[in-house]
């Protein structure tokens, strides 16, 4: 989703390059490495973040070399030498990417993407990782809180014009795995399949010399059922001018400002009276999952979300980080490697997460770290109850499970998610501050 002569792998930072150059001379860029994405806390105010992007990752990662113009730019200003630009110009990832799959809940310190590999091709991977995971995960978490707040009610993602173009297309990707059912961006449309909506703005009825005269013409072009906009001038005569024009099998009108839940509730009083008893009402402006909720009462039918949708409502990133937790010493063993900085403290080795349950809900999550070895024997004790793993294998020494990449995948992820926000607390839906929805407790775990 960048323009076709900008490979995936330039969308990173110049010093995932000069590492990868330094380490090539020394000899420990094939040293084997285990690399984790995770966040050390959620965002105030959320109880659980929700997992996207993964699927974009590894769409990149088929084409993730760089061509001839590239390495010539690295090489032309000094970026790596030209033993590295030769390395690279045969480039392919060989390691392995276990994950949580889309849709899944996610907490403080659990694991979302584990990437294993020579330490020179894991560490090209950060920045790209980085960027879709922050942000995918965001907007779905935001979407997820939206979806619920709207309790049932259809929402629509309407955010392309309030973000970056590309962004726009990855926001109505990652709303669907968050529950959302459509989308008004067209290219997000076509590339994902998401249904696509929109109808007109204000400008068409103000570029018409009546309010009669525009909805006259959309009815015209694109049938009764259509969806009027009807805040231009004044609802009560739109609505009765609509009804006029499209007759009671109108299909809907559009409110896009002020007391949205009074005005709502006048509106299907006077479609009813009207006999447009079947004309759907759906509400934008400025919504997030505050106003929506506030909104529980009206008689509307869907909701529109722009801003807040695309922005994370109010939180555009996680705070993910990619750190080194595992890596080959002299000896050709695996050894954990962890950062001891003051609030930026990682554990060492790599992570199994599970997530226990009792009587079907989710009461934690439990992060093993440990050798490999010791992480596939581990049995947690009984007092933890049904447990499942969270994490699935994405990538298998450089052999990407293509089915994850497709739309079915994100189609799929949104009906996972719904089943998965089923299986926590009820108190994960509250928009008040708290605590996570459940425990994360990690626990290493050794041979024996």
């Amino acid at each position: 989703m960048v323009s076709s002569d900008i490979s995936p792998a330039m969308m990173t930072d110049m010093y995932e390059y000069t590492m990868l150059d330094a380490a090539l001379k020394d000899g420990t860029a094939a040293r084997q490495s285990v690399f984790e994405v995770f966040t050390r806390h959620l965002p105030s105010g959320r109880r659980y973040g929700v997992t996207a992007g993964l699927g974009r990752i590894l769409a990149y990662l088929k084409n993730f070399r760089l061509n001839d113009s590239e390495l010539a730019y690295l090489h032309d200003n000094h970026i790596v030498s030209p033993e590295t630009v030769d390395y690279l110009s045969s480039f392919t990832f060989t390691g392995t990417i276990r994950a949580y799959r889309e849709g899944e809940m996610f907490f403080a310190n659990s694991p979302i993407l584990q990437v294993e590999g020579s330490f020179g091709e894991c560490v090209l991977l950060e920045t790209l990782v980085l960027s879709i995971l922050n942000y995918d995960c965001s907007v779905a978490s935001a979407a997820s809180r939206i979806t619920s707040a709207a309790g049932g009610r259809p929402c629509a993602d309407m955010g392309g014009r309030r973000i970056s173009e590309y962004a726009a297309i990855a926001a109505s990707r990652a709303a669907v795995v968050g529950g959302f059912a459509s989308t008004a961006n067209l290219a997000a449309a076509k590339l994902y399949g998401i249904p696509c909506i929109g109808t007109a703005a204000h400008a068409f009825t103000l570029v018409h010399d009546t309010e009669r005269d525009a909805f006259t013409s959309q009815i015209s072009a694109l049938g009764a059922k259509t969806t009027l906009l009807t805040d231009t001038y004044n609802i009560d005569d739109a609505i009765k001018t609509a009804v006029e024009v499209a007759g009671s099998g109108l299909g809907g009108i559009r409110i896009d400002s002020g007391d949205l839940a009074s005005l709502a509730q006048r509106a299907r009083h006077q479609l009813d009276a009207l006999g447009a008893t079947d004309t759907k009402i759906t509400v934008t402006n400025d919504l997030d999952e505050y106003a929506i909720a506030a909104l529980a009462a009206a008689p509307i039918d869907s909701y529109g979300v722009g801003t807040r949708l695309v922005t994370g409502s109010g939180h555009v990133t996680n705070n993910m980080v990619y750190k080194l937790v595992e890596r080959e010493g002299a000896d050709g063993s695996m050894h954990p490697v962890a950062k001891k900085s003051f609030g930026k403290a990682t554990d060492g080795w790599r992570k199994r997460a599970v997530r226990s349950y009792q009587y079907g809900l989710a009461q934690g999550e439990v992060v093993l770290a440990g050798d490999q070895v010791s992480l596939e024997s581990c049995e947690l004790p009984a007092e933890y109850g049904d447990t499942r793993d969270l994490q699935i294998t994405a990538v298998d020494h450089g052999s990407i499970d293509e089915s994850l990449t497709t739309r079915e995948a994100m189609f799929a992820a949104r009906e996972y998610h719904s089943a998965a926000l089923r299986e926590l607390p009820v108190s994960a839906l509250s928009l008040s501050d708290g605590e996570p929805a459940i425990p994360t407790q990690v626990i290493t775990v050794s041979r024996g």
